[in-house]
């Protein structure tokens, strides 16, 4: 009788929690399904977006800088003629020797067509449709090669 009343004193503690085992299994599934679900809730194509349009602010002061230093390296040459940079073709100038704000100028020195539409010195971000967004831009000013207005609103 002692003997059976000890087996039961041992299964009836065995039933009163969760092994090491299934509580990690349970942690596990749990990581599996919080991967899943957490790029539904979590939209970060915005935050992309601005970090891909900060980038392109920093190639477009970088090219229109190499590109001044090239038109005054040419002589700086009057009147809006063009330069050629190693692996580009012709990029129109402004007469102050910087890029013009369209694609021919600054769009392809920085080589930014790809993903960007560049009209008249305002730099917008395409969507995956390859229209642009009017509210995630800059302006690239061609008199001086800077860069303002950073918009970011509808990125």
């Amino acid at each position: 009788m002692k003997a059976m009343a000890a087996m039961n004193a041992m299964v009836s503690r065995k039933e009163k929690g969760f092994t090491l085992i299934e509580l990690v299994m349970v942690i596990v599934i749990l990581g599996i399904l919080a991967a899943f679900a957490l790029p539904r809730f979590a939209d970060l194509g915005g935050e992309a977006r601005i970090s891909t349009l900060d980038g392109a602010r920093g190639a477009v002061k970088s090219a229109a800088a190499i590109s001044h230093s090239r038109w005054l390296a040419d002589g700086s040459p009057a009147g809006s003629v063009g330069i050629t940079l190693e692996g580009s073709t012709a990029v129109t100038m402004t007469d102050e020797g910087y890029p013009t704000e369209n694609d021919a100028g600054i769009g392809v020195a920085a080589q930014i067509l790809d993903d960007f539409d560049v009209t008249t010195g305002t730099i917008s971000v395409l969507d995956s449709a390859g229209a642009a967004r009017s509210a995630c831009n800059f302006i690239y000013d061609g008199t001086t090669g800077t860069t303002s207005g950073r918009v970011v609103d509808g990125c």
